[in-house]
């Protein structure tokens, strides 16, 4: 890992939280290979007390008694630092059946005897950590939320160029390995989708078409950037379902931070929640890890390139806005399209990507513009904001 600090802003948060009276339990939260673990190093190397560190991401099954064994050997820290007290780090817990019933007991009996014991917990999807917190540990957590590596990160760390950020994505475990494509599309494959897909979700989330929901992850991938009805997509899979799983399907893989289905851009929400999805994932290393060909070729190929690119934005527009708690959707009517809209509180800004493809629709920001009236209107690519500029400016100083 890199030798620099990861998301300033998320370090400076946790070591204020970790250094300040004990209050709320702290959450980690974010998708594989997002760099938890490594924030979470940095900062304890920066504490004046003692931290225990313990992870429950185990090829042999971890049960409840675990996480007392890890929270004793924490209070025989404080016991010893009482003033100071101690940090306890719980990875992965969300792979423990019951972990939120088990952590609420012990939090609340520290809480009454006053035991000044803070506790860290890390997991992999939203989604799935949050079923826990919400249902035994309302009221007594704040959550930190981590998304992809972004371009900034990438360089600082790699010395990555913006078309090597847009091939090879924001997995900073992978960067040793892009010299050499077929072992790191493997890598991505192996350790990342698979791990992914069979440990984060089919492990701890009761789906009925594991198949399907492979295939709907694949199809996202192959579709990234395009618009299509659950019917359509059904179209394309071999496992018999309907629409309904395909849409709980999608939620999953958002939540596992893998890919999404922006919404349509309509001012009344119910309506954005009915449309038809435009697939998006979160990270540009899923589509090249599955091509045979290698970022050489890839780059030379307008067509293909022109898809990653727009891919690219749309991955950096939605992990963005997920820290600046926006929204981000699209906007067709009959052939006019726009590619993106941002929706943050009243306001809307609607971006158009000129990016090399060629287009199924033709641009629409001039209609949608007579008809909501956007507070900006961004051109980012050929003619507009160039994508080193764009990739390299945080979303909250465009909108």
């Amino acid at each position: 890992m890199p030798n620099f600090t990861y998301k300033r802003e998320k370090y400076n948060t946790l070591l204020k939280r970790l250094n300040e009276k004990r209050r709320f339990i702290q959450v980690l939260a974010g998708p594989r290979q997002c760099g938890k673990t490594t924030l979470v190093h940095q900062a304890s190397s920066a504490l004046n007390c003692p931290v225990h560190y313990a992870s429950a991401d185990d090829p042999s099954p971890q049960g409840t008694i675990w996480i007392e064994q890890q929270w004793d050997i924490s209070r025989l820290h404080t016991v010893k630092n009482p003033r100071l007290g101690s940090v306890l780090v719980l990875d992965e817990i969300q792979k423990i059946s019951g972990w939120s019933e088990i952590v609420k007991r012990l939090w609340d009996k520290d809480t009454f005897d006053k035991v000044n014991l803070k506790v860290l917990i890390l997991g992999s999807a939203p989604l799935l950590i949050q079923k826990g917190l919400t249902e035994s540990l309302a009221g007594r957590f704040e959550m930190i939320l981590l998304t992809h590596w972004p371009f900034l990160e990438m360089q600082k760390a790699f010395g990555w160029t913006i078309e090597e950020y847009i091939f090879f994505g924001g997995y900073p475990g992978s960067s040793s390995l892009i010299n050499d494509f077929q072992r790191w599309s493997s890598y991505i494959r192996d350790s990342l989708i698979e791990t992914t897909i069979s440990r984060d979700i089919l492990l701890m989330t009761r789906v009925d078409k594991p198949a399907l929901l492979k295939q709907l992850f694949h199809l996202g991938c192959k579709y990234s950037g395009q618009v299509l009805s659950y019917q359509k997509m059904l179209g394309q899979l071999h496992d018999a379902g309907n629409t309904t799983t395909l849409a709980h399907y999608l939620e999953f893989l958002t939540a596992s931070g893998v890919l999404t289905g922006l919404q349509k851009y309509f001012k009344a929400d119910i309506r954005q929640r009915a449309s038809s999805p435009k697939l998006q994932v979160l990270n540009t290393a899923l589509i090249t890890s599955q091509l045979n060909q290698p970022f050489e070729d890839i780059i030379k190929e307008r067509n293909t390139w022109g898809r990653l690119v727009e891919s690219a934005i749309g991955a950096y527009l939605v992990n963005s806005c997920t820290e600046l708690s926006g929204k981000v959707l699209y906007w067709r009517e009959g052939n006019r399209e726009v590619d993106f809209i941002i929706q943050k509180g009243g306001h809307i800004t609607a971006i158009e990507v000129k990016s090399g493809k060629e287009r199924d629709n033709l641009p629409g920001l001039e209609v949608f513009s007579k008809q909501f009236y956007p507070e900006k209107k961004l051109l980012v690519g050929t003619g507009g904001i160039p994508l080193v500029d764009f990739f390299s400016t945080p979303l909250n100083e465009l909108l």
